[in-house]
């Protein structure tokens, strides 16, 4: 069995003086001698691969592959720079990125710091609709760009003429400069010591000029400057896998070992696993329910678990009766206190999960398992059923209660677990809902169609508390699906990101959490801990921090 322990992240900064981050990417190499192509599980994406517009684990490792942005993450979660030669600035908020010359895009174009710029401005624009143009919200002109349909704020076009209502803000965020090929400027709206460290997510990443043509004709062959690339402009087989080989003309940190990867889009991990087993895939990053007791005996020598920046929950959304204002505080908390956490994670998880006492996760620098209010994370079906009454008075509750998830993924013994947990303590009828696929479930999400609760979680794009915590609660964040507003939350949020040191934004963080636990816009449930398995076929597989393994150092035996 191989064990590695997560690392614990934290940025050290000098309180005066230069902020920086320096190095040189290193340079091409060939795959190993007798290596071949490594198969592993995946999902279908939601949307078309474009790195602003892609904000699920499926499309996400995908994305993660074929692109390269300033800076990568190493297996413990620390930064490593990409195409960035150096990320520095004197007081935090104005940074200058220096690019290292020798990368280019696989279609040949050279990558400079215009490939960045216009891909985060395209990320930004309001009219582009992008799930992560949060990600630029602390980049001056932000909010110009994002208001561009309804006020154009005295703004002008490229022709000097002001703009009107509807039209586009064509030069993008103000804060954004291109100095030369190499170098590009960047001025934030406030002080953020630890801003290099998001800089690794894919919305970061740069686009070729070729994209903006045509867009989404590019998300579905996109040309990318990472350690991998499609295979053929038909690489990706919808609902079935999608193909990747080696980029010969990559220059960062990640070379691959292998000369490639297909990802096979399972129906369900029990199918992933059974393909393992019988030596038709390499990897399974994640253990199914059905195996969870056999596992360690399956695979003697070849799984993991271990801690990961995972956490998992179950949200109810505002839009729904009963679930707003104060009778809906009320009736969170019931659930919440309704859960037998402990039981569910030993008896069905069989330890692979952890109790959540917030909503980030443990191997997160700034985690913290006393916050004020965390008791209504504890299993007490005596406070329980005073609280589901003190709501009945307020509104009786009728109807069936559910919880969405999709079934193309290890769900349903825990949302039966859950709901069992909830009808018995509350004497409600309760009941899992599935769904074939997780696209299909992130749309009734997304257009708010669901009739009761659903499955939601949060695998991290970098190792910050942040990141846990404004793209799924902020006022109208991309993956805010359910709709939760809190101004005293947005606040803390804000004064977090920019403090002037990773200590004080932690304190703030800490306070914003302890807003979600009075309100509970989700339901915290537990922590994932990596837990996957390999064939004998293949060495060298490491899980990284965010439990996605390290594609590029597999190899194949």
């Amino acid at each position: 069995m191989k064990i590695r322990r997560m690392g614990i992240v934290a940025i050290a900064l000098a309180s005066t003086g230069a902020l920086m981050l320096s190095g040189c990417a290193g340079g091409a190499e060939t795959s190993a001698e007798g290596s071949a192509i490594i198969t592993t599980n995946g999902t279908e994406p939601q949307m078309s691969l474009i790195p602003t517009n892609t904000t699920e684990v499926g499309g996400g490792k995908i994305i993660t592959s074929i692109f390269a942005g300033l800076v990568s993450y190493s297996a413990s979660g620390e930064i490593q720079n990409e195409v960035a030669k150096s990320i520095e600035s004197d007081d935090a908020t104005n940074w200058t990125v220096t690019l290292n010359d020798d990368w280019t895009f696989t279609n040949d174009e050279p990558v400079t710091a215009q490939s960045f710029v216009d891909a985060w401005n395209y990320g930004a624009l309001f009219d582009n609709a992008q799930g992560s143009s949060y990600f630029f919200d602390n980049i001056v002109g932000f909010s110009d760009v994002q208001n561009s349909m309804d006020d154009p704020s005295g703004a002008v076009g490229e022709d000097g003429a002001p703009l009107q209502v509807g039209d586009p803000l064509t030069d993008g965020m103000s804060g954004l400069k291109v100095v030369d090929d190499t170098t590009f400027t960047v001025e934030l709206a406030g002080t953020e010591a630890d801003w290099p460290l998001r800089l690794g997510y894919s919305a970061y990443s740069p686009l070729p000029s070729v994209a903006f043509e045509d867009m989404d004709a590019f998300g579905q062959n996109p040309i990318g400057n990472g350690p991998y690339m499609l295979a053929s402009a038909d690489a990706w087989q919808h609902d079935v896998q999608i193909d990747l080989v080696t980029n010969p003309n990559y220059a960062g940190v990640r070379t691959p070992k292998n000369d490639g990867l297909t990802i096979i889009f399972f129906a369900s991990f029990d199918a992933g696993y059974a393909a393992v087993q019988g030596g038709d895939l390499d990897v399974l990053d994640q253990i199914p329910e059905s195996a969870l007791a056999s596992y360690e005996s399956d695979f003697p020598d070849t799984f993991v678990n271990e801690p990961a920046a995972v956490f998992q929950a179950f949200n109810m959304p505002y839009y729904l009766e009963h679930w707003s204002g104060e009778e809906g505080k009320l009736r969170r908390a019931a659930l919440s206190m309704a859960i037998d956490r402990a039981e569910i994670t030993d008896v069905v998880f069989q330890g692979t999960r952890t109790p959540a006492t917030d909503f980030t996760s443990p191997v997160i620098a700034g985690y913290s398992d006393s916050l004020k209010g965390s008791e209504v994370l504890e299993y007490n079906p005596e406070e329980a059923v005073a609280l589901w009454a003190e709501a009945d008075a307020i509104s009786p509750y009728t109807g069936t209660f559910d919880i969405a998830y999709n079934s193309d993924g290890p769900h349903q013994a825990w949302v039966d677990a859950v709901v069992n947990s909830v009808k018995n303590t509350l004497g409600i009828d309760a009941v899992g809902k599935p769904y074939p696929t997780f696209a299909a479930a992130i749309d009734d999400r997304d257009t708010q169609a669901l009739t009761g609760g659903t499955r939601a979680g949060w695998q991290a794009d970098y190792p910050s508390l942040y990141n846990f915590l404004a793209p799924l609660y902020k006022t109208g964040a991309g993956s805010n699906y359910e709709g939760y507003s809190s101004e005293a939350f947005d606040t803390l949020l804000t004064d977090g990101a920019a403090a002037s040191s990773v200590e004080e934004a932690t304190a703030k963080y800490v306070e914003a959490q302890e807003v979600l636990l009075q309100d509970l816009p989700t339901i915290p449930l537990w922590y994932q801990n990596t837990s996957g398995v390999w064939s004998d076929t293949v060495s060298n597989v490491e899980f990284g921090w965010d439990s996605v393994p390290l594609y590029h150092e597999i190899t194949k035996n």
